[in-house]
């Protein structure tokens, strides 16, 4: 990843903001996991075998359960909130900024057909991963409560004379962290920005593009990108910064790679001056 300057953090100023405010509120959600997870465990850690252990165990696992669920309630209205309003301004915003970068009236974007029917796909895909991310975690969250119940029965049973293994359970069954496909673990708060930034970018940088296309009939636009990024993926020896791209590639690949902070320039004054397939002057 390339830290920006000073004019490309400008240029996602108020995604950057949109971002912000919900990374402060996935974290704060997430919480409720790692605080019900520690209650739960110092709870069953009191239980010892005879009458009255098995109603506390239930009763504690019943708290800790409808914590998992105000997590997943209050996790699902923030995607959902992020879908539905953060993602369409962030388009917006794009939007105006390609008509500000090309001296144009920002009166020119209008929530089109062609601009809504680009942006839902974005919005549906993207809703789609963070609640997938959010159903793993309730998953997991699950898989702990049985767990740790499980362990306290054995103790109150009177088969296990140690108490439950409070830090095992813990480790075992990480809810304050998000665990990639090749099992790595990550905390929430860096999980969240590298997916949020990602989305936000690639909606603002969609909405540039098209109303580049549509409003301005821009067959070209300038990247700016970091000076080391490849254009399809970071490690691309095409460097991608400062050079004049076709609309279509522009659309192909709005970012490279997670932590892109690749934004684009409509350039419609090059039109008919740059052959469209070779990219060499006409």
């Amino acid at each position: 990843m390339t830290t920006p300057t000073r004019e490309q953090t400008d240029q996602h100023e108020e995604l950057l903001a949109l971002i912000a405010l919900l990374l402060t509120r996935l974290v704060r959600t997430w919480r409720i996991l790692g605080t019900a997870q520690d209650t739960l465990l110092r709870t069953l850690e009191r239980i010892r075998p005879g009458r009255g252990a098995t109603p506390r165990i239930r009763a504690a696992v019943q708290q800790y359960n409808q914590q998992v669920a105000r997590f997943n309630r209050e996790a699902r209205a923030l995607a959902e909130k992020w879908a539905s309003t953060d993602l369409p301004t962030a388009y917006r915003d794009g939007a105006l900024q390609a008509l500000r970068r090309a001296n144009r009236d920002l009166t020119m974007f209008r929530w089109t057909t062609d601009h809504q029917a680009a942006l839902t796909p974005i919005t549906a895909t993207f809703y789609v991963d963070l609640i997938r991310r959010i159903q793993e975690t309730v998953r997991r969250a699950q898989a702990f409560a049985r767990a740790a119940q499980g362990a306290a029965r054995e103790v109150a049973a009177g088969r296990q004379h140690e108490g439950i293994d409070s830090p095992r359970l813990a480790a075992d069954h990480p809810l304050t962290t998000v665990i990639y496909a090749d099992q790595s673990r990550h905390p929430v708060d860096a999980w969240a920005r590298s997916a949020l930034l990602w989305q936000g970018v690639v909606a603002a940088n969609t909405g540039a593009i098209n109303t580049a296309r549509w409003e301005l009939d821009a067959q070209w636009m300038q990247c700016v990108d970091g000076s080391e990024c490849g254009f399809v993926a970071h490690q691309d020896t095409d460097h991608a910064d400062g050079t004049i791209r076709s609309i279509d590639d522009a659309g192909s690949y709005p970012l490279a790679h997670h932590g892109c902070i690749r934004s684009w320039i409509p350039r419609p004054d090059l039109n008919g001056r740059i052959d469209l397939e070779s990219g060499d002057p006409a």
